[in-house]
């Protein structure tokens, strides 16, 4: 960072700054200061209403503590996801979703209830749940920073020490001085309009990586939610219930929510129109899934559209690494990323922990934000305070990779930035590069990327709401690098990465994927518990 930019006009210390305000970044605030440390939590948009849980529906994945039930649960993905999870882990955060989600009800959550009064606790309201976690997140003291995007990280000699950003309402700059940071900031849609996501451009992995942070399983990060053609919201658990027909209303075969989108991606990719109709769905379940799902149904409703009794166009809708598994890699229990006073939570961090390479919305989602949040709050709170005398007195600086100023933008700025911007989803966003992978279009398209980032690699980033979209594009492509350069050197087909040159899992490439770098990126094995090993 310049000097000129060292300080902003709001300079605030703390113990602990969480970046983001969802529920991975409420839960890391409220676990921190209960650990009795001063916490700042700073949102790139308004804490309790913005990201992709505020405004919808999500199922938890909540499992009561019976061995059986628990094991099941377990395994229910485990496969799925390629064999990558890891049991110690899933029996963590099934343990503490299980404690939160009933600490919520206790706090005044509206669970609801059976016949008998039991509630059901298997399933959050967005809108519900985000306006009680700003509540008690508020209640336990914590400072809030609405609209006010982190631009870079702060560092010294004991590690990272803060964070520096932009009020983009305001137009003032922000400086938070503390003993750790949690990037809760989520993961990285790409832009691509999915309801909730467009906060969700890679801004954290971006921040990691210049402080040194690596990623982990970027390689299934290539998330695509079945949608209307006319809606934004993406909700394909529903689509378990959905026949999927063409124009002339023969069935699609092969179609489906969990291992048929490839089937409709292709056919959507030949010309052919996929169109669905939740004629799955019994009838005494359809008013519940109204309910559990309201906007779900708002588009139809405006259209006159029954979706379970008329046919509609679907598409394919990215969702990136917010519903893939790819993140910031977690390094210990703590949720600490290898870099001493620097955590990450929800789907800013990796998911493969729980969910190995496939994931989808909510449940394992919802419940690593929930425990992961906890986890690395408690850790970062922990670490600030054993710095002792160390956390008075620090000076960090910046480690922007893009130069922050407060010169005035060239006239051309924002046309480069969303010509940046458009490059980059040219190239996340088509079927035939992204979800249906040969090492040939991947390769060609990383060519491409990294040519993107040397470009954007030496300009200037003003201290405006404008220079907050050009962090955005560099976040973008610095993700999708990461998540092609993965990619490429997975040669086999595991979990949602699927590679059409090689189709088959291959025994021999039972890793984890450890990514990182900026101008030039690598890629490395790790290997996972000895537990998680197939027999």
């Amino acid at each position: 960072m310049n000097e000129t930019v060292k300080k902003g006009s709001l300079d605030l210390k703390a113990d602990v700054l969480v970046i983001g305000g969802g529920p991975a970044g409420t839960w890391a605030a409220l676990t921190a200061s209960a650990r009795g440390a001063k916490v700042v939590l700073a949102d790139k948009g308004y804490c309790g209403s913005s990201g992709a849980t505020a405004p919808s529906g999500t199922g938890v994945w909540y499992v009561e503590p019976d061995k059986e039930l628990r094991e099941n649960a377990k395994a229910s993905r485990f496969i799925l996801g390629g064999s990558l999870a890891e049991h110690s882990w899933m029996d963590r955060v099934l343990s503490r979703t299980y404690e939160n989600m009933n600490r919520l009800g206790m706090s005044g959550y509206p669970y609801p209830v059976d016949e008998f009064g039991n509630p059901h606790r298997r399933n959050l309201q967005g809108p519900e749940y985000m306006r009680l976690m700003r509540k008690l997140v508020k209640k336990a003291g914590v400072t809030i920073l609405d609209h006010s995007p982190a631009l870079e990280l702060l560092a010294d000699g004991h590690g990272v020490a803060g964070a520096f950003g932009v009020q983009t309402q305001s137009g003032e700059t922000w400086r938070v001085i503390a003993g750790a940071v949690v990037i809760a900031t989520g993961g990285c849609a790409f832009l691509s309009k999915a309801l909730g996501c467009n906060v969700l451009t890679g801004d954290g992995l971006l921040l990691a990586a210049e402080a040194g942070a690596a990623m982990s399983g970027m390689e299934f990060s290539n998330a695509y939610a079945i949608c209307p053609t006319f809606s934004s919201v993406t909700k394909t658990a529903y689509y378990s219930y959905a026949s999927f027909y063409y124009e002339d209303g023969s069935i699609v075969e092969g179609a489906g929510s969990k291992k048929g989108r490839s089937v409709i991606a292709r056919n959507l990719l030949e010309g052919r129109q996929v169109y669905a109709r939740l004629d799955q769905a019994p009838e005494d379940l359809q008013p519940i899934l109204r309910v559990a799902q309201t906007n779900f149904f708002l588009p139809f409703d405006r259209l006159g559209i029954n979706p379970f009794k008329d046919a509609f166009p679907v598409t394919l809708r990215l969702e990136g690494t917010v519903r893939g598994t790819g993140g910031i890699r977690i390094t210990d229990e703590a949720c600490g990323t290898g870099v001493p006073g620097l955590y990450a939570a929800g789907d800013a961090a990796t998911r493969e922990l729980i969910c190995g390479g496939f994931t989808g919305g909510g449940s394992h989602n919802a419940a690593w934000a929930i425990s992961s949040g906890s986890f690395a709050g408690e850790g970062a709170a922990d670490y600030s305070l054993s710095l002792g005398r160390h956390a008075s007195g620090r000076a960090p600086v910046g480690l922007s990779s893009l130069a922050l100023t407060q010169r005035t933008a060239q006239p051309d700025a924002a046309v480069r930035t969303s010509e940046y911007i458009t490059a980059v989803q040219a190239e996340v966003a088509p079927y035939d590069v992204n979800l249906l992978r040969t090492g040939e279009r991947l390769a060609d398209s990383l060519g491409r990327l990294n040519q993107l980032w040397k470009e954007q690699r030496g300009q200037e980033v003003q201290l405006t709401a404008q220079g907050v979209k050009r962090r955005e594009a560099a976040a973008m492509t610095a993700t999708a690098r990461w998540m092609y350069s993965s990619a490429l050197a997975r040669t086999e087909t595991r979990g949602m990465h699927k590679r059409e040159d090689y189709k088959a899992i291959d025994g021999n490439q039972h890793y984890r994927l450890i990514s990182g770098g900026l101008d030039e990126v690598w890629v490395k094995p790790e290997e996972t518990a000895k537990e998680s090993v197939p027999s």
